[in-house]
């Protein structure tokens, strides 16, 4: 399995390990595997049967190797063993699949050690890193941005882990306040937490910007956690396939392999529902992947109008689904490499010109863009404060059910489309994190503060660690510089 860059024009290939340590190309483009996957029944029941009798990890280490072929097989069941685990997840099952109401089901993604789906990759991120370094006899410093889960996940994740330090951004006051407090109470030195005085986008675009700098990435040894790191998403089309298991698992085993399930995903940075397109692609019986925005519709738009346009940080409105609150979505890029047929000089264009000069591209009248439905299967919608705080209510009262406010967002697109009759195959939201993390707009909602979990008791009463700083790409490159050893 070789690897390319979604603008590189010459499709120079390399291996998956050296993608884990980079992180974004050198062309500023994002990392494809060269062809993707095909599989058929025979895997679909292989995975079935890891599931039902060796569990999470034992699925996890049979799919990841069709991605990544320069690790050994047990080297990565033994990666995936301690990644997915109790009591580092609180629940055995690492995902379950949860009925909601009607044909609508929760898939919960939230047991890991920062109670949100970030971990299901980021733990994984973790191992994988710490593996690869000791091979090689390195160190990795990772700079990462967060809108709010990204940022607690990959500092648990790599916390203590030799070798490894993390420079974490985040957008100044736009976090919850337990989100701020995940974050902000870890005390390791190898951790650094940097609040930027703009939104998640800023934060992204400085990232991006070190990673564009060849000489201070190698100087420094710059990598990421974010899911421009083709490893996290990887690692989440691990989580849609055992969705899948667990669903259907009651169905007749004669037409298991042949029943569809669709998946609704809140997102703003296309990670998560990226994967989704991948497992999709791969064979993985999906029918519907539905895109669920908040107020910040920039992914709504694209997949109604074929118009891609980015918000400036002025436009991007702070929400009740604070992680979803962006508006450059850096994984987007990926799936429209896929779209227009891995063309790296039309998306070197389009991502890398077009966007950057005149703030959109539409691909409304490209043939394309007729087929985003029609093949790939994506649909879209979008929720706003009233309709969170309606859904967390209603799933309350009703099912009993307490959901945090963007998996709210995906269960009212999820209504909507199955009301109508759009979708007719059963949908499963996928979760994004625990109410707790939410606790204010929860209270609107229903009433009542959503249940802590002992584990993150008086979390929000420790001591903060966290450094402002400006808008600026250069003092973020300072504080990197001031605080670690130059490599060779």
């Amino acid at each position: 399995m070789r690897y390319l860059s979604t603008r590189d024009h010459d499709q120079t290939t390399t291996s998956f390990c050296d993608i884990l340590l980079e992180g974004l190309a050198p062309d500023g483009g994002l990392y494809l595997p060269e062809q993707y996957p095909t599989i058929g029944a025979a895997d679909l029941d292989r995975w079935r049967n890891l599931l039902n009798e060796r569990g999470y990890a034992a699925l996890a280490a049979d799919v990841l190797t069709l991605f990544i072929d320069d690790i050994p097989a047990e080297d990565l069941k033994d990666i995936c063993a301690r990644a997915y685990c109790t009591p580092k997840f609180s629940e055995d099952d690492i995902v379950t699949v949860k009925h909601l109401e009607d044909d609508i089901y929760i898939g919960g993604l939230s047991y890991g050690p920062t109670a949100a789906f970030k971990d299901m990759a980021m733990q994984l991120l973790g191992e994988l890193f710490e593996y690869e370094l000791k091979r090689r006899n390195q160190v990795l410093n990772i700079l990462g941005a967060t809108s709010g889960d990204t940022g607690s996940s990959a500092e648990y994740a790599m916390r203590g882990r030799d070798g490894i330090s993390v420079f974490m951004l985040t957008p100044r006051g736009r976090m919850t306040a337990f989100q701020q407090a995940q974050m902000f109470s870890i005390a390791d030195p190898n951790v650094v937490n940097m609040a930027v005085d703009g939104v998640f986008d800023d934060c992204q675009d400085i990232v991006k910007d070190v990673s564009r700098d060849l000489q201070f990435k190698r100087t420094w040894s710059i990598g990421a956690v974010n899911s421009i790191n083709w490893a996290r998403l990887m690692a989440q089309i691990v989580y849609y396939i055992c969705c899948w298991i667990r669903l259907t698992e009651q169905v007749d085993p004669s037409q298991r392999n042949t029943t569809a399930v669709s998946f609704a995903v809140p997102t703003g940075n296309f990670g998560d529902v990226c994967a989704g397109h991948v497992a999709r692609t791969m064979g993985v019986p999906i029918d519907r992947l539905i895109v669920v925005t908040n107020e910040n519709d920039v992914l709504n738009e694209f997949f109604t109008t074929g118009v891609y346009r980015v918000r400036s940080a002025e436009q991007t409105l702070a929400t009740s689904s604070p992680s979803m609150d962006i508006s450059k979505a850096s994984n987007f890029e990926r799936f429209i490499a896929d779209l227009l047929g891995r063309d790296a000089a039309r998306i070197d264009d389009l991502f890398g010109n077009q966007l950057t000069v005149e703030g959109y591209f539409d691909l409304s009248a490209d043939p394309a863009f007729a087929t985003v439905e029609s093949e790939y299967g994506f649909l879209s919608g979008r929720s706003t404060h009233q309709d969170r705080l309606a859904t967390i209510r209603t799933s309350w009262e009703n099912s009993g059910i307490m959901v945090d406010p963007h998996t709210a967002d995906g269960v009212k697109v999820a209504r909507e489309l199955t009301a109508g009759g759009t979708v007719t195959t059963p949908i499963i939201c996928l979760e994004t994190a625990l109410p707790v993390k939410f606790a204010d707009t929860i209270k609107e909602a229903t009433g009542r503060l959503p249940d802590t979990p002992e584990r993150f008791q008086g979390i929000e009463d420790l001591p903060r660690h966290v450094v402002d700083v400006p808008n600026d790409t250069q003092s973020v490159k300072d504080i990197i510089a001031n605080t670690l050893t130059p490599q060779e």
